[in-house]
């Protein structure tokens, strides 16, 4: 189990990593630094981004942390053909990325950042995710009612577009959701010895 020794902080908005964490049936508060610098060198290996910008949010709180608080960053990204797929800016381009997962299996990493004052704990976790050929009207109807605009790759696996489309999957559903929570407990059980 996980002890108390620390005081932990998910720094995230987002509703799917706050219901992942509860899962673990760990206390934690969520604190959110608004404005962090995501941006990453072009030289980086896309499998190394997320594990890249999930360090540089971490480095964000560093200043502001109390001796007794552990904080948790990450960051997901996904990847087709080692290209990044990031969050569309509208429904075109949602729309256009749906389109370009269609029938194809792609990537999906989060890194993950467990810092305190004197020590810190990071790893990315790959998911393989496979979506069978989705048809227009499948695609429009999922962007019309769901705007995934908040959503690396344009998609949320746990809603309808995951329920109808992905026809398999090698590796964590819950890091495909944005945090994988087996790891973090791995890793917060670390930091109790």
């Amino acid at each position: 189990m996980v002890s108390n020794r620390y005081h932990i902080i998910l720094a995230s908005n987002s509703p799917r990593r706050k219901e992942l964490l509860t899962g673990l049936d760990i206390p934690f508060e969520i604190r959110v630094i608004d404005g962090i610098d995501e941006s990453y060198p072009h030289t980086l290996a896309t499998k190394e981004i997320a594990g890249y910008i999930s360090k540089k949010k971490a480095d964000a709180y560093r200043q502001s942390m109390a001796a007794d608080e552990l904080i948790i960053t990450a960051d997901t990204i996904v990847i087709l053909a080692d290209q990044v797929m990031g969050k569309p800016k509208d429904a075109d381009e949602a729309y256009k990325m749906l389109h370009q997962l269609s029938g194809k299996t792609h990537q999906v990493i989060t890194g993950v950042c467990l810092t305190t004052h004197d020590r810190q704990v990071s790893f990315s976790v790959e998911t393989d995710v496979t979506f069978k050929t989705l048809s227009d009207e499948e695609i429009n109807y999922y962007v019309e009612h769901y705007k995934p605009f908040d959503k690396a790759g344009a998609y949320g696996i746990q809603e309808w577009i995951g329920h109808v489309g992905v026809t398999g999957m090698n590796g964590s559903y819950f890091n495909v959701m944005g945090l994988p929570v087996q790891r973090i407990y791995e890793a917060l059980k670390t930091f109790s010895e």
